[in-house]
């Protein structure tokens, strides 16, 4: 079954623009033909069962794989018209944990921005904004290795952010965290979103951090079978809500590869 939805009315510049990109690990193809774009201040959520090609996808966009075909652009340039400055409009938060757990979060936050050429001075004032946004600023001398695994996510949102990025990738950032933590960080980022005009790409695999306005696409198998806003693809494939027109699209499997 392949549905697509597409909203009405203008929309600016897409942050990030995928298209016909394929990828094949030896003989096994792990993307095919997929094509979609990311507005600056919007969720667009990309939900598929395990193996759908998610993490491929993430590759790709970070540059750790290279796409033998198709065209990724980020505001508008591929990776070799943006040289060595590719990745500086990005903001990434991988579903490993990435940061230094023996580090302070003002050490891991510092390092980073060191990174990113920023000064001590203008990485600090980010730092701490970024903090209070998350409701982190009082750890911000505490080890990593002492904070909760809620708090560590706060952390790597806050350094994605440091430098301020036009798109923000989270490949299933909440995964193992409790139902009020994963609440909490789908409610920011949606905020971030609409107040920071940020585009962000949220792969997830829980219906419920896909909020009824969000941009979704439904990946399986390789291929994007449904795209719109989520409810709107709900409402073409005529079930009750997003976890029934998931397994509508991806032919009844969602119950054994995905959790609601």
């Amino acid at each position: 079954m392949h549905k697509e939805t597409s909203g009405n009315g203008s929309r600016p510049a897409p942050v990030l623009t995928v298209k016909d990109v394929s990828y094949w690990y030896g003989t096994k193809q792990a993307l095919d033909d997929v094509s979609f774009e990311v507005y600056p201040g919007k969720v667009t959520a990309l939900l598929g069962p395990n193996g759908a090609g998610k993490t491929t996808l993430f590759s790709l966009i970070t540059r750790l794989f290279d796409a033998p075909e198709g065209r990724i652009e980020i505001c508008g340039k591929s990776a070799s018209e943006w040289g060595a400055r590719a990745l500086g409009p990005l903001g990434v938060v991988f579903q490993q944990p990435t940061l230094d757990l023996d580090l302070t979060v003002k050490q891991n936050l510092r390092y980073f921005a060191s990174l990113r050429g920023l000064s001590r001075k203008e990485a600090d004032g980010r730092m701490l904004r970024a903090l209070e946004a998350l409701d982190m600023q009082e750890r911000i001398n505490e080890r990593v290795r002492a904070l909760n695994g809620g708090h560590r996510r706060r952390v790597e949102i806050a350094r994605s952010l440091l430098h301020s990025p036009k798109l923000l990738l989270l490949d299933e950032p909440t995964v193992g965290l409790d139902v009020p933590t994963r609440s909490a960080i789908v409610s920011h980022v949606h905020n971030l979103a609409r107040t920071g005009d940020i585009g962000v790409l949220w792969a997830t695999h829980l219906f419920d951090e896909v909020e009824p306005n969000d941009d979704l696409l439904v990946l399986d198998r390789g291929r994007i079978v449904a795209r719109g806003t989520a409810k709107d693809v709900v409402a073409d494939t005529g079930a009750k809500d997003l976890g029934g027109a998931f397994k509508l699209l991806i032919g009844g499997e969602a119950e054994k590869d995905i959790a609601a």
